[in-house]
């Protein structure tokens, strides 16, 4: 059986590992090919990957279109029994132009199989999926001169490659920044990739702003979920494909315990729903708060959760009102302001 003909390509582009191991499952060749560094106005960043069968199929990008080709050819050769290898292309200020970019650039790619003599380790990719399926973090490490690799995690990890406690700590510390880093050894880097949970995003209020931010946010990777108690807003019908919670916000937000990945925005304008849930959010360490109002509402809202404890250095991480000022004025408009917003705040931007 092949992977042409098992049903096994039912993953999205951003599952890369569980692709991999569906197709491995049905029998086919695969190799990952991985961006592990990149030079110039580069289309995709390091950390980029594809999944690549040996009938050419792949899921993923490098290069967002500019030299998947060459590498899927490379891929399928290296898959017939070939050692890892290290690729390096130019992209041309012609080839950027038509992915959008001003200007070229250079990319490094490591490629190579999942199983076999010299191949990556297929436990490595089942941990990391198990990890990925359990929505905990975890740091893939891979030597680039031979693909071996050691799966990090919080609590631990695996592998055949050797790591000191220095060079975990630099795998743990990109996890926390969810960017990748190489390290540099005397016997040759080592590429360390951060596989974090999915980003979240919980609004309060199943409002006209919601209905247009929820599916802009899935788009944008959030997994999205909708508080309102008042069940003839919180309806399948007016949030399609969204989940939803109709208990009291206080209680819904304990459940989701919002961390360092969850953005929480309060769109009701009642006091009653919004202020329980922002001060659940403001006592964990959440990505983001936003509140809508505007700057004289944002003000009594201020005051009210100042009687319940929180300093100025607390009320200050409420963005309110909320999104960036561009005009907005349609329910659209605001959920694209308060996106970017969301946005601006994940990369550490200064809009």
């Amino acid at each position: 059986m092949t992977a042409s003909d098992s049903g096994a390509d039912r993953f999205g582009p951003e599952d890369i590992p569980e692709q991999a191991a569906a197709w491995r499952a049905a029998g086919a060749g695969v190799a990952l090919a991985t961006v592990v560094a990149t030079w110039g106005s580069s289309p995709r960043p390091a950390g980029s990957q594809m999944a690549v069968a040996d009938t050419g199929r792949f899921v993923g990008s490098v290069s967002g279109g500019c030299i998947e080709g060459a590498v899927v050819e490379e891929a399928r050769r290296i898959i017939a029994g070939g050692p890892p290898k290290l690729l390096e292309f130019g992209v041309t200020d012609e080839m950027a132009w038509e992915v959008g970019l001003a200007c070229g650039g250079t990319v490094r790619v490591l490629v190579a199989r999942i199983g076999g003599a010299g191949g990556l380790d297929p436990a490595i990719l089942d941990g990391l999926i198990a990890a990925r399926t359990a929505k905990r973090p975890a740091a893939l490490a891979t030597a680039l001169k031979n693909g071996a690799q050691a799966l990090i995690r919080p609590d631990g990890g695996e592998g055949a490659l050797a790591l000191t406690e220095a060079e975990i700590d630099i795998a743990r510390a990109a996890l926390r920044r969810d960017k990748a880093e190489t390290i540099e050894r005397e016997d040759g880097a080592v590429f360390v990739q951060p596989f974090n949970p999915p980003l979240r995003l919980i609004l309060v209020g199943a409002v006209h702003i919601a209905q247009a931010l929820a599916p802009m946010a899935a788009l944008a990777g959030y997994e999205v979920t909708v508080i309102d108690p008042r069940r003839a807003f919180a309806t399948d019908a007016r949030m399609p494909g969204v989940a939803l919670r109709t208990d009291w916000p206080d209680k819904a937000m304990a459940a989701l315990a919002p961390d360092g990945r969850t953005a929480v925005v309060a769109l009701t304008h009642d006091p009653k729903l919004d202020d329980p849930a922002l001060a659940v959010a403001l006592r964990a360490d959440t990505l983001y708060i936003g509140a809508l109002g505007s700057r004289r509402t944002h003000a009594k809202r201020r005051a009210r959760l100042a009687e319940h404890g929180f300093d100025a250095a607390a009320l200050d991480r409420i963005h309110g009102p909320v999104g960036l000022a561009i005009g907005a004025v349609s329910p659209a408009e605001i959920a694209i302001s308060i996106l970017a917003e969301i946005t601006a705040t994940l990369h550490g931007a200064t809009p």
